[in-house]
């Protein structure tokens, strides 16, 4: 018998969220829908998927370049195919983000009632393994990198274990080649996904990203990234995505590594703190090397909001400053706020306008807080009983494009709030204004007028559910 037909088959499935960028449905709507209405939501929902910037999962394209001996693996999208039942498959990896937990475990559980071998992990079997046990064979806690060739050589062998875990955190120091063998080129905005390192200095309460991996950066070597991108450009001459949630955290070494890709002309997306505006070599660097636009987490311009959830690493009094720093050199920004923190008011939603008239952002994302479990905020909002979702039962949390409130905010009662926020996307988010910030965009202007357009249906989604979500449950 051939050597191939022996392999074990490893399947890797990536879950699509419930609405948003991954096709944007309604969370409230009654089932019985005007068929022409049906068709547009599909129709927009599958253009949303692919052209809103629809990427690979980074994570499943790291594991499934693990190779090793006897095994043989392959990756599900289910953003855009259907479970492959048809093939028999010896271990299937599912990754489990908190608010797509639900989901996970009904997969899981359908496979394990076939006979199927099934294993868990990512960020929700980090923080809550006991809750992921009774839906697994095999669970695998923490960064994966080093204990996936682990599980596929015990697969190998047959001695597969029920617990992969490590103490420690993987030096990413140590070379590992990413592979996109099993990906589909076409289906994604880019294949060029790119990560030079992880962990975050800072302890925003929302965020879980600390709790994750850790508080420390950990990078990888500059000569290992520039040549994987010079690797990866031969495959796909489309954009690239710095990943990681802060390129310029560490100054220096952005420095370096971006000097030494302006050799290869290659154009690039990226997430950045404001402080980037400050950082006048580095900014200038990042625009040499085809930096084409960022993704800024401005998250509240009111003090009182930016000290009571420990967003600490710049004062609001620089913010338009550092963004407007940016735009000049050529960079478009999309600014991030979330809406609805403690420390805002029904004033706040003005102030959010005239910074973005003020500052000319191309792209302004206004989300309202969401309470992830296993967040400070979230353990703080349960105390204070503020949480809309019985916080005892995690898969009762979900991810939305802000499409139903989650909370009470501190200062504002929900049906103000709601039409608050109501009111401020519907100011920003227009036909005219998504041509006008393409126009007046530095860079990029196609991707941003794009952006813009996406976001008017989006946000005239997000305003028809919370209306609906307030007056058949929280009224």
């Amino acid at each position: 018998m051939a050597d191939g037909l022996l392999k074990k088959k490893v399947l890797l499935v990536f879950l699509p969220s419930e609405s948003g960028v991954d096709g944007a449905r309604s969370l409230y709507t009654d089932k019985k829908r005007n068929p022409l209405f049906t068709w547009v939501d599909l129709s927009l929902r599958a253009i949303i998927k692919q052209s809103q910037f629809a990427i690979p999962p980074l994570s499943l394209m790291i594991l499934s370049s693990v190779e090793v001996k006897g095994v043989e693996q392959a990756l599900c999208d289910m953003r855009f195919e259907e479970f492959p039942w048809h093939i028999k498959w010896d271990l299937v990896g599912i990754s489990v983000q908190t608010g797509m937990a639900k989901k996970a475990y009904e997969l899981a559980d359908k496979l394990r009632a076939a006979g199927i071998r099934v294993v868990l992990g990512g960020a929700h079997v980090t923080l809550f393994p006991e809750s992921c046990r009774p839906h697994a064979d095999i669970l695998v806690e923490g960064e994966a990198d080093d204990l996936w060739k682990e599980l596929l050589t015990d697969l190998a062998t047959g001695s597969l274990r029920p617990l992969y875990r490590s103490d420690s955190f993987p030096d990413l120091g140590i070379p590992r080649a990413v592979s996109k063998r099993t990906l589909i080129k076409n289906r994604y905005f880019t294949t060029n996904l790119i990560q030079t390192g992880r962990g975050c200095q800072y302890s925003c309460d929302f965020c879980n990203v600390h709790l994750l991996n850790g508080h420390a950066l950990r990078k990888r070597s500059v000569a290992e990234v520039v040549n994987e991108v010079a690797r990866f450009q031969q495959h796909d001459q489309r954009i690239f995505f710095f990943v990681d949630d802060s390129i310029n955290a560490d100054p220096a070494y952005a420095l370096e590594l971006f000097r030494k890709l302006v050799p290869l002309r290659i154009r690039w997306f990226g997430q950045a703190t404001t402080t980037l505006g400050q950082q006048h070599e580095l900014l200038k660097t990042f625009a040499d090397s085809g930096c084409q636009a960022l993704l800024v987490g401005i998250e509240s311009i009111e003090p009182a909001s930016r000290s009571a959830h420990k967003k600490n690493q710049n004062r609001a009094g620089e913010l338009v400053k550092a963004v407007c720093s940016i735009r000049e050199a050529g960079i478009s920004l999309y600014g991030s706020f979330i809406y609805g923190l403690d420390g805002d008011t029904l004033d706040t939603p003005a102030a959010i306008l005239d910074f973005v008239n003020e500052t000319k952002l191309d792209v302004p994302g206004i989300n309202i807080l969401r309470p992830t479990p296993g967040t400070q905020v979230f353990e703080r909002l349960k105390e204070e009983g503020r949480l809309l979702f019985d916080p005892h039962d995690i898969t009762a949390y979900r991810y939305s494009f802000g499409q139903e409130m989650l909370y009470k905010p501190k200062q504002i009662p929900v049906e103000a709030f709601i039409e608050s926020y109501s009111a401020l996307t519907s100011q920003l988010f227009n036909v005219k204004n998504a041509l006008l910030r393409g126009l007046c965009a530095p860079r990029s202007k196609s991707a941003v007028m794009l952006f813009n357009l996406f976001y008017a249906h989006l946000y005239t989604l997000s305003r028809h559910d919370l209306k609906l979500q307030y007056e058949k449950i929280i009224r």
